[in-house]
């Protein structure tokens, strides 16, 4: 039985998907504050998380980023808040989707079958490794290196560097790549793509702003260039 961690400290929302997650055959583990969260993480790991930013110790973002130092779950944020700079910052320290309150039941349950879905993909991985003159990509044990060096990479930086690698010199269109990353509710969320992109570059490029491998089609996609 797939287990889902719930952390938040809302009485009635908690309810909620405690109910409707046993409804749908999910073991339910729950935690209202960051403290308790990070404890059963280590202790007794769920096989996702869904982490409320506003929680009354440790809030959700240091949750998110002690948690991503020794495992790699699926977590789905569920946040009040609707800025584009907090979704970001919680995609970019590892989070595998953000639900904004309030939503909907049965969307939030199809983000958490594509973020199980995700991992799993990842877990299967094929080993491959892709090598430039300056780089060194191990798609299956998730190693990075830029000439020589060991460079870390979240893990929505691993996917998008899966899929650009996966047909290189070709273009990917930015649609097919957030739906590809992000899943399909973000196949307009281009923002995402050029903050991402910008960081794959300060990371792997040795020009980032001459970049060698990872380039832009303005308007259109990316391709990956060996």
């Amino acid at each position: 039985m797939t287990t889902i961690l719930v952390v938040d400290d809302d009485p009635a929302i908690v309810r909620t998907l405690r109910i409707n997650l046993r409804a749908r055959d999910y073991a339910v583990q729950l935690a209202f504050d960051g403290r308790t969260a990070l404890q059963i993480l280590a202790e007794d790991p769920p096989d996702a998380v869904l982490l409320d930013l506003g929680l009354p110790d440790v809030d959700g973002v240091g949750v998110l980023r002690r948690l991503r130092a020794f495992s790699d779950v699926p977590v789905v944020v569920l946040s009040a808040r609707h800025s584009s700079d907090d979704k970001v910052e919680a995609l970019d320290l590892g989070a595998d989707d953000y639900v904004t309150k309030p939503f909907g039941m049965e969307e939030l349950l199809a983000r958490i079958r594509a973020a199980l879905r995700h991992r799993g993909t990842d877990a299967k991985t094929e080993q491959r490794v892709v090598t430039t003159p300056t780089l060194s990509l191990d798609l299956g044990d998730h190693i990075a290196r830029r000439e020589g060096e060991p460079v870390h990479l979240t893990p929505t930086e691993w996917r998008l560097v899966e899929v650009l690698t996966r047909r290189p010199g070709s273009l990917v269109r930015q649609a097919e790549l957030l739906r590809e990353v992000w899943g399909p509710a973000y196949d307009k969320e281009s923002n995402y793509l050029r903050v991402y992109l910008a960081q794959l570059r300060r990371k792997l490029e040795v020009e980032p702003g001459r970049p060698r491998h990872f380039i832009t089609d303005p308007g259109v996609g990316y391709r990956f260039v060996p």
